[in-house]
């Protein structure tokens, strides 16, 4: 198995003592809880006074300038003292912010994860055992009857579009300036396929880095409605159009062109499907391919993390597929990827690791 420096360290020995073991287990016996209660620390703005009062508050001023009984803030504030995420100082009973607190507070990834595991996946992970055993995301059915959520993306309560795109979209986002460079300075590519291209987002920013970029946009229908809504009357956007496919149907191919597309942009988007599947897009991919033509897959692959927390998130995000999304695709390692493009007839070329959040990107040639 590839692991990066730091996970080696971390994943092949012991790092903690007995106490710190049993602490540890303890603290995922209670964590429903402990997520709760972090929350709505969060929500209810008592981190955020904290950080704003270097000295410490009393459990009776945070109660009054939150807005909260005594019985609320005295319940949290213990909690909170277990969990981590306050001190008190003993000799005036004043609480102040840990750096745990700080982190939860102030790390934009931590505040996305927790909007994205209330909001989106939070009843959903109660079907994770069912999901598991039946390859469905069982924990979709209380949003809706779909097969997949991708399907139900644009019928979803707006607050849970809202938190599944900003997670989307946050981990992505911060890859797009040296995923632009690589693509169109380092490969002079003019013409794109953007699979699974969602609201247009990584289009536009194509047409805007590029005067000469065209793209088109392969998702499935009802999400390039949506996608043309949203790039509407944007710069660029008479540049971009819409093809709907479904990639999970093997009878769809994706469109022909005279001289075959430059590059075939894969953002996140091999991880929403089994291993199977990815085999069988690439083969529809390649068929479309010129010997000039690339695939760029721009994934967050756990192996190759340079920090521990990011395989943490990852693989967490491996179950919310599970439950949630498809039932059968996770964040896939380098392992895991290299057999589907080698069954698929390709080759990698050249991979970028560390790109914004953690991303990687491998650029992929017909063999």
């Amino acid at each position: 198995m590839h692991l990066s420096s730091s996970l080696k360290s971390k994943y092949t020995s012991e790092q903690l003592s007995a106490r710190e073991a049993q602490r540890l287990a303890e603290f995922i016996a209670w964590g429903p809880a402990i997520f709760e209660a972090s929350r709505l620390m969060l929500k209810y703005g008592v981190l955020d006074l904290l950080r704003d009062h270097d000295e410490g508050l009393t459990r009776q001023e945070i109660a009054e300038q939150c807005h909260l009984s005594d019985y609320a803030a005295k319940c949290l504030l213990e909690a909170s003292l277990s969990i981590g995420t306050v001190l008190v100082n003993p000799d005036n009973d004043r609480y102040m912010l840990s750096k745990t607190g700080w982190f939860l507070l102030t790390d934009p990834a931590t505040r996305v994860n927790i909007d994205f595991n209330h909001d989106v996946n939070y009843e959903g992970w109660f079907h994770l055992d069912e999901s598991l055993k039946k390859g469905r995301p069982e924990g979709l059915r209380h949003f809706g009857p779909w097969p997949t959520i991708y399907e139900g993306l644009s019928s979803l309560p707006k607050e849970v579009q809202k938190s599944w795109f900003a997670f989307d979209h946050f981990y992505s986002d911060s890859s797009f300036p040296d995923a632009l460079r690589i693509v169109f300075d380092e490969h002079h590519v003019r013409t794109l396929y953007d699979v699974g291209g969602n609201t247009g987002k990584w289009a536009l920013r194509c047409v805007d880095y590029s005067a000469e970029a065209r793209v088109t946009v392969l998702d499935l229908p009802q999400q390039i409605e949506l996608m043309k809504a949203n790039i509407a009357d944007k710069k660029g956007a008479d540049r971009i159009t819409g093809y709907g496919v479904d990639l999970l149907d093997e009878s769809q191919m994706f469109p022909k062109q005279a001289d075959g597309p430059d590059a075939i942009w894969m953002s996140q988007f091999l991880d929403c499907f089994s291993m199977p599947q990815i085999v069988s897009i690439l083969k529809r991919a390649k068929a479309c391919m010129t010997p000039n033509s690339r695939i760029y897959i721009m994934e967050t692959l756990w192996d190759r993390q340079k920090y521990e927390p990011a395989t943490l998130c990852l693989t967490m995000t491996s179950l919310y597929f599970t439950a949630l999304a498809n039932g059968n695709s996770k964040m896939y390692n380098t392992e895991d990827m290299e057999q589907c493009i080698h069954e698929a007839g390709l080759e990698i070329e050249t991979i970028h690791d560390h790109l914004g959040q953690g991303h990687s990107i491998l650029v992929v040639k017909a063999k």
